[in-house]
């Protein structure tokens, strides 16, 4: 089998690649918006044929890249039934299986951080990605998103702590620049859950954790109940998302300059360099916009620009994130403008 573990350092996220080496099918486990691209151009290095895309829970500090995946690959998203996200394609149950390939993981209720949580079990249960409900030494909370100490105490010690061993997990975050546990070590090691620590130890340890709440939950948790493709994609501009950022044409933007604000995220050298700047454009570069932003109304319409695409790129991911809801990057930058003008 074919195994990769990514990471996303803004929030922590670990991301899970895997595939059949025969039929080089593959599932993704806990995709991040921002890092579709990686994804892609991995599943493109490796010569994967992406089949189902999978979330753990509805996360509350990221959005998903299931939905840009699926738009770019065919395929299948599916998340807990207890989520009743209708963009899902399967509504996923305690037992169920999904291949790839010769291969499958099984899916296990592990509800108690969140209702939505499951965790999938591989084939040969050497393998479990737990999401938030099992960490390297640790757990997710327990205080919003219908979360249930007592719930949760009781999904880890049925529902993994069951498992062999030496099945090794693999958490959705990690904080500490850790990996990877195993069954063995969280029954052992685990400070809220392992050890003789009881349901009433646990849950005096989870209501008095005192925790923010997470920095995008006002943008993940309805971004993910979408799928993490906002349904006003298609409204004010033709999007497409090849790279996983939303983009329009140079040759849309040249169309409609004066119903789009345009916000060009290269240095002022650049701006005033030999490839120019559209005359409607303000020169904001990609270092200092997302500190400005938070000043900005988030429903105006907006294309970023840069000189061919990859910083407007980012830019219009981090603008997302930020809670921009009509928001893309011009394909090809000025670079595109400059070849059209020939």
């Amino acid at each position: 089998m074919i195994f990769r573990q990514l990471f996303d350092r803004e929030t922590c996220t670990y991301t899970y690649l895997l595939a059949d080496k025969t039929t080089r099918e593959a599932i993704v486990i806990d995709s991040v918006k921002e890092l579709v691209a990686r994804d892609q151009q991995l599943l493109q290095d490796l010569d994967l044929t992406l089949v189902a895309t999978l979330e753990t829970h509805v996360h509350a500090d990221h959005v998903t890249g299931a939905g840009l995946l699926r738009q770019s690959t065919g395929a299948t998203y599916g998340v807990s039934a207890a989520a009743s996200t209708r963009c899902a394609d399967r509504q996923l149950k305690h037992g169920d299986r999904i291949s790839f390939g010769g291969r499958y993981v099984q899916v296990r209720a592990t509800p108690g951080h969140t209702d939505t949580c499951i965790s999938y079990v591989l084939d040969d249960e050497s393998m479990v990605f737990t999401g938030d409900a099992l960490m390297v030494r640790g757990c997710g909370r327990t205080d919003f998103q219908s979360g249930d100490a007592q719930v949760l105490y009781e999904s880890v010690h049925e529902q993994l702590f069951s498992l062999p061993e030496d099945c090794v997990v693999y958490p959705a975050h990690d904080y500490k620049g850790r990996t990877a546990t195993t069954i063995r070590e969280e029954r052992d090691h685990n400070p809220r859950l392992g050890g003789e620590k009881t349901a009433e130890d646990f849950k005096k340890i989870m209501d008095n954790l005192g925790l923010a709440n997470p920095k995008q939950i006002h943008i993940a948790v309805p971004g993910n109940m979408q799928c993490g493709c906002p349904a006003v994609d298609e409204v004010w501009a033709p999007i497409h998302r090849g790279t996983g950022a939303p983009q329009v044409s140079a040759e849309w933007v040249e169309l409609h300059r004066d119903e789009v604000r345009i916000i060009d995220v290269r240095e002022q050298s650049e701006y005033y360099g030999p490839l120019g700047h559209l005359p409607e454009s303000e020169l904001i570069p990609l270092s200092t916009l997302e500190t400005l932003a938070t000043t900005w109304k988030q429903d105006v319409p907006t294309v970023l620009v840069c000189r061919s695409g990859g910083r407007s790129d980012r830019g219009a991911l981090t603008l997302e994130r930020l809670g921009f809801t009509r928001v893309a990057s011009m394909t090809g930058g000025m670079s595109a403008i400059a070849q059209g003008a020939k």
